[in-house]
This record gives C-alpha cells, sequence and structure tokens, in this order.
C-alpha cells in the first residue's frame, strides 16, 4: 500500500480517533451485561413464527413502508392519528437518521452524561458538535446548566433517556418539560426501557410539537429483531422519512414482530417477572457492606463497590458477564451494571459476588 493510499489520508480524523463500540464475547457466560430479556418467548408463539417464517416470501424485498406493522403498533400503544411512526433498525439508526438530518455547519446536540453512549458516538459519525451536560451526584439533571446551555448553543436536537442508561433512574417530569418548552429544537426523549418504567411521555406528543418519542422492542424480548420506532408530529416524521433508507426492516422483522404484538399480554408477564427480580435483586444488594445500590426504573441495576475492575474481573471468571462502566465517566468511578436475568442467573450472581466479596475482605 503506498503513502498516499493510507486510510489516515482519506478517513476524517474524528473518525480515526474513535474506537468501535465494543461487544464482549459470551459464549458459556451468565450474560447479564446487555439489557436483554432472559426469557424466550411460548412454544406455541415460537411454533406459529416458525410458520411465518418458513411461508415468508424471502426472495422478495419487504414491504418498505411495513404498513401493517406500523398498523399494528398504533393500535397496541393507542396511538392518534395524528401522531406518526417511523420505522429504524434498532433506535441506532433512528438516532442516525435525526443526527444527519440537522447537520448544518454549527449545528449542535445536547445530551447528559453519562448517558447512552451511541448519541455521542452518532452526533460524531454525521459530523455534527455533540455538547454532553453531566448529571449531578445522585445522576439528577443539572437542569440550570441545562438551560444555560439552550441559550447559548440553541442546539437542533437534545437527547434525554428517560430511564436513562447506565444510571438506571427517571429524571424529573417537571424539569423535562421545561426542557422541552425552553428550546427552539427537537427533544428526543429515548424510552428503551419503557416496558420496566411505567412512566411515559406519549400522551405529551399532542402538546408540545418539538417533541419526538423514541421506543423499541429489543428491551422487551425482540433484540434480535432490531426493531425501533419513532413517535412525532408529520411535519418532522415527513422530512426524517427521506433519510430512511429503502427496506430497512427486513421481512422477518416485520412479520415476528406483528405477530409478537399480537400477544403483547406474554412480554407484560417478562416485564413483571423481571420487575419483580429487580426489586429482589436491588434488595439483596443493599444488605452488602460497602455497595451502593442506585434506584433503577430499568432492566438493570447500578452499583458502585470498591475495586469494580478487580470485581468485574473475577465475576468474569466465574462466568458471570456483568457491565464495567468504571474510567467510562467521571460519575461512574466503580460502577458496575448488572442486567436483570432468570431468577436462578440472579441468584447465581448474587451468590457468586457475596463469595468473591467474602475473599477479598
Amino acid at each position: 500500500m503506498s503513502n498516499s493510499h493510507l486510510p489516515e489520508h482519506i478517513i476524517r480524523p474524528e473518525i480515526l480517533a474513535l474506537s468501535a463500540y465494543h461487544v464482549p464475547p459470551a459464549a458459556g457466560m451468565i450474560k447479564l451485561d446487555a439489557m436483554e430479556n432472559p426469557y424466550s418467548l411460548s412454544p406455541e408463539l415460537r411454533d406459529e413464527i416458525a410458520q411465518l417464517t418458513a411461508n415468508a416470501p424471502i426472495n422478495r424485498y419487504p414491504d418498505a413502508s411495513a404498513a401493517a406493522l406500523k398498523e399494528k403498533l398504533r393500535q397496541t400503544l393507542a396511538i392518534s392519528d395524528d401522531i406518526d411512526i417511523l420505522l429504524g433498525n434498532g433506535s441506532d439508526e433512528i438516532i442516525q437518521i435525526i443526527a444527519m438530518a440537522v447537520a448544518k455547519p454549527g449545528a449542535v446536540i445536547i445530551g447528559v452524561e453519562p448517558s447512552f453512549v451511541m448519541f455521542r458516538m452518532i452526533a460524531t459519525f454525521a459530523n455534527i458538535q455533540y455538547v454532553g451536560i453531566p448529571l449531578t451526584q445522585d445522576f439528577s439533571l443539572n437542569l440550570d446548566v441545562m438551560l444555560a446551555a439552550i441559550v447559548k448553543h440553541k442546539p437542533a436536537v437534545i437527547f434525554l433517556a428517560y430511564p436513562n442508561n447506565p444510571t438506571g433512574n427517571l429524571f424529573d417530569r417537571a424539569e423535562i418539560l421545561s426542557i422541552i418548552q425552553a428550546t427552539s429544537g427537537i427533544v428526543i426523549i429515548d424510552e428503551a426501557y419503557q416496558a420496566f418504567a411505567d412512566a411515559s411521555f406519549i400522551n405529551e406528543l399532542d402538546q408540545f410539537p418539538n417533541l419526538l418519542l423514541m421506543r423499541t422492542l429489543s428491551k422487551s424480548g425482540l433484540a434480535g429483531l432490531r426493531l425501533g420506532f419513532l413517535l412525532g408530529r408529520s411535519e418532522w416524521l415527513i422530512q426524517l422519512e427521506k433519510m430512511r433508507l429503502p427496506y430497512n426492516i427486513g421481512i422477518m422483522t416485520q412479520i415476528i414482530a406483528e405477530k409478537v404484538l399480537h400477544h403483547t399480554s406474554v412480554l407484560s408477564k417478562q416485564a413483571d417477572a423481571i420487575k419483580s427480580e429487580r426489586t429482589k435483586m436491588s434488595t439483596f444488594l443493599a444488605t452488602i457492606d460497602n455497595i451502593k445500590v442506585y434506584p433503577s426504573k430499568a432492566n438493570f441495576i447500578l452499583f458502585r463497590i470498591h475495586a469494580a475492575a478487580q470485581i468485574f474481573q473475577a465475576l468474569k471468571q466465574h462466568k458471570i458477564l456483568i457491565k464495567n462502566l468504571d474510567g467510562t465517566h467521571p460519575l461512574l468511578e466503580n460502577c458496575l451494571r448488572v442486567t436483570i436475568g432468570t431468577p436462578d442467573e440472579n441468584s447465581q450472581f448474587c451468590s457468586t459476588l457475596q463469595t468473591i466479596l467474602s475473599k477479598t475482605v
């Protein structure tokens, strides 16, 4: 390869400086690192899906508008007719569509930190400035700083996750409403964990023209399908729809998601089981000396523990994979995040953690 053909001469420096999103190998592990629903669908429902996929015309392109799936989502969520739906290959693609659409010279995206890392990463992909406003020590919104940043930067977009990842908490509702009212840009509320939170801004969509709501089916048990969607007024979604790549939702995702949405009670029961286990896990972790457990409305728990990186490695040696957040942000020093698994997985995590701690004391 000649000098003129080197990647560093061609690729943007901010891309060269990035590290790719890392997904650790998890074969043979109890996997509690990625906020997946640990339960599979019922055998009956899986049989129905097998029949559907056996007969799917995979030699043809899928319905480009995914009309049947959108209609089912509209019914399931009781979405009013003046709210449109945009479908993405996971929420990540929707974040990318939004960032690319607003990336005028000098445009700014505002988010909070720590939060979902893809907000910042995708802003970099789209060559748009990202301003991350630190949360307070207890992971609340720093409202005065947020409002000052809105005045200073006049952001095109503000991303807020509700509940927030990786902290698990719901931001104060009144503070979010004041942010929506303070900005001339759009506010995207990411409700990826809504199934576990019993809280949403879906009823506010009619009230605020600059509010858009992002959801996903990944945390509810369909992570392998990669289906995210955006809800908002048609004047916004008509423009964003132009950015969506044709046929971005494959036929398997369309037919399987539509079938599962006819059985939302199954997903609700699984979400209830996860919430119940979350309570048990939080209670257990709170009994251990020198662990600080943060309140969670998601399907994971963030906790702070001395020598977090060593604890993470020790769990890994016991074939239990959680997420080490130590070193990712100053507010997350010595923090680990554990996804809620099945009762058996959770009890194995708890007993293994106890064993490790008893040896390190």
